[in-house]
């Protein structure tokens, strides 16, 4: 069982959680708790289902109950804990909408940082990569080379398929501090550089060997 860090309820057990730790600026295991929580929050049906609507464009609670087939009860108490934990964002000129950014947020935390210490290829790792973001790519075609490789080998599983929506999703992820480099041209080098093979818009990274 995994305790709360902070407020010492167990996320495993399907227990809700009330907190909203910055993943932004959380360390590594405020990171790795952070998704504990979601996934305990997420564990509950009505709250799932609830997700799936707004993500789907359903942008009242009215129609998000009438989308996942939820009694007006049930959605109310889903969006209430999905707004509590940041799932869930309103009061925009769209309604209920998913906080996307708090996903990619995540997953840029659960990143291994690039190694500090011991060798060349250690230091142009952290000259060019901070924080699981992309800085700017080398010009010189061997670093460069490095840093695409860094990029596929902590993005995508060996022998995995994704389709182009995701790849495009978890390549801007690494573009947004980025000097001029947009996930479009990573995409293109990935792929010439045969670190993902591409047919009929799904990529998929190749098996090591």
């Amino acid at each position: 069982m995994t305790p709360d860090t902070e407020t010492g309820t167990d996320t495993e057990t399907g227990t809700d959680t009330e907190t909203g730790t910055d993943t932004e600026t959380g360390t590594d295991t405020d990171s790795a708790e952070r998704a504990r929580q979601l996934i305990g929050l997420l564990a509950e049906e009505s709250r799932m289902r609830a997700l799936a609507a707004v993500a789907l464009g359903a942008d009242s609670p009215e129609r998000v109950a009438e989308a996942a087939g939820l009694s007006a009860k049930d959605t109310a108490l889903a969006l209430l804990r999905l707004r509590e934990q940041g799932v869930v964002v309103d009061g925009t000129p769209d309604g209920l909408t998913v906080s996307y950014d708090l996903f990619r947020g995540l997953l840029r935390r659960g990143r291994p940082a690039p190694p500090t210490g011991g060798g060349p290829e250690a230091a142009v790792l952290a000259t060019f990569v901070r924080d699981g973001r992309l800085l700017r790519l080398p010009a010189q075609w061997t670093r460069k080379k490095l840093v695409l490789r860094h990029i596929a080998e902590q993005t995508f599983e060996p022998g995995a398929e994704y389709p182009e929506r995701v790849v495009n999703e978890r390549l801007r992820a690494w573009c947004e501090d980025s000097d001029g480099v947009d996930h479009v041209t990573l995409r293109r080098y990935l792929v010439d550089l045969h670190h993902l093979h591409r047919s009929e818009g799904v990529y998929r990274r190749p098996e090591a060997g």
